[in-house]
């Protein structure tokens, strides 16, 4: 965890070290001309000014949660018992004889060795997870977990690009609080004179606690009887599904019927239309210009830059397939990337993930972007957002067996489920491109 928060306060020490350049180039601008700082710049001075508080106030507290974990560390290290000759990391393990889920089903059928290398597990876990134990449920092992999280990433493209907070417990709304109406400052009107006075006024931004789950039937027979741990075969499946539904809940979450609101559906988004019944990569009104209109967008809105840009895979595919007059690619391969291929860069051949940059923003490729939008129902959508200003949070997994009413039929059935939410910070970061212009491609 403390490797994450370190990761997090080099990310933050890069915005504020960005913020405070633009700072700068303002001040230095006004004297370079020998004037006063004029009002738009004022207003983007002020702007990155509380930004700049913002991050410093988030880096201290970040680097104090480092320095207390390390002290925490340092002292269970100095009086820690001296164990020697120990060969087991944990109760479950990825390689280790025993299996979690065929526990979970023998604890329930009274196996006390099960039960009791349950709550082993448990009490290791504790002790670096967020997660709790309740009634039947039990806070996974490590390894699983890891496989939860990360290794359905290939699932949740667009999820894993937010700003990635752990769910606190014992809540079921989310409330960021934000600032509507900010302080003035202007010129006094001469000596003794009034100075500007505003009042802060604020408002929240809410995101409902959701709770995406699943189910899974399985014989007794595979439990008891399977040569090897069941418990990748059984996760592996539920991750990647899980994976899938936390993706399409961040795009496509409709606000209502138990679900988040997505950034497809999110009111007060950044909204660029693109017309065209001709839809080209460059020239006048197409892509190229458009996705630059997007990004100038935000900058007016949200006084910073988005951080990337996320289409589906066919409008990459249709925009990697885009040649100039002389047939060369407008979008070249990484390795072939030269002056005279300057519009952006093909890293990668991949369905889902990174796949290169366009006017110097990261690009990604995601599935389940919907290409079944518009009057022809024949339209995807590109995304150009700052997606360090979405935030997302998201639980521990738990997991329940239960055999009944499956006794019959020697059935036991898993069910896991965790709790997320979602919130934008500033709904304006989100640039959404829609429009006739991205109606399924031609190549």
């Amino acid at each position: 965890m403390s490797n994450t928060k370190r990761e997090w306060v080099e990310n933050l020490r890069t915005q504020l070290s960005e913020t405070t350049a633009e700072m700068r180039r303002i001040t230095e601008t006004a004297k370079k001309f020998n004037r006063d700082i004029s009002h738009g710049e004022q207003v983007r001075f002020n702007a990155a000014e509380a930004e700049a508080l913002a991050l410093r106030e988030r880096i201290e507290e970040l680097e104090g949660q480092i320095a207390a974990d390390e002290a925490a560390r340092s002292m269970a290290r100095k009086y820690a018992p001296k164990i020697t000759n120990v060969r087991e990391s944990g109760t479950y393990r990825r390689d280790g004889e025993f299996s979690y889920f065929r526990d979970l089903h023998g604890a329930r059928n009274g196996d006390f060795d099960a039960a009791e290398r349950l709550r082993r597990n448990a009490d290791e876990q504790r002790g670096v997870t967020t997660g709790s134990s309740s009634g039947g449920s039990f806070v996974p092992p490590a390894y699983l977990v890891d496989q939860w999280i990360s290794l359905a990433r290939a699932g949740r493209t667009t999820a894993d690009l937010c700003f990635s907070q752990d769910l606190p417990s014992g809540t079921d709304l989310l409330s960021v609080p934000k600032i509507t109406t900010g302080s003035s400052v202007a010129a006094q009107n001469g000596e003794l004179t009034a100075l500007a006075q505003q009042d802060i006024a604020t408002t929240s931004v809410t995101s409902p606690v959701v709770t995406l789950g699943g189910t899974q039937l399985v014989s007794v027979q595979m439990l008891e009887q399977s040569a090897g741990s069941v418990d990748q075969v059984i996760m592996a499946d539920l991750a990647a599904e899980y994976g899938r539904a936390l993706d399409n809940q961040v795009l496509n979450g409709t606000g209502s019927n138990g679900q988040l609101t997505g950034l497809l559906t999110l009111s007060g988004t950044t909204s660029v239309t693109w017309t065209q019944a001709s839809p080209a990569v460059t020239g006048s009104g197409q892509l190229w210009g458009i996705i630059a209109s997007t990004i100038s967008q935000i900058h007016g809105s949200r006084y910073a830059s988005p951080d990337c840009i996320v289409m589906h895979p066919r409008r990459w595919a249709w925009i990697e397939a885009a040649i100039d007059t002389t047939n060369r690619p407008l979008i070249a391969p990484s390795a072939l990337n030269g002056p005279n291929n300057a519009l952006g860069v093909a890293s990668a051949v991949a369905a889902e993930g990174h796949v290169g940059t366009l006017q110097g923003l990261p690009v990604f490729v995601d599935p389940l972007i919907p290409a079944n939008l518009g009057a022809g129902t024949n339209q995807d959508v590109i995304l150009v957002a700052r997606m360090q200003d979405v935030m997302r949070w998201e639980s521990v997994p738990r997991f329940e067996t239960f055999t009944q009413p499956y006794a019959g039929q020697m059935g036991v059935l898993f069910r896991a489920y965790a709790y997320g939410g979602l919130a934008a910070r500033f709904a304006g970061s989100v640039g959404k491109i829609t429009g006739t212009g991205l109606v399924t491609p031609t190549f």
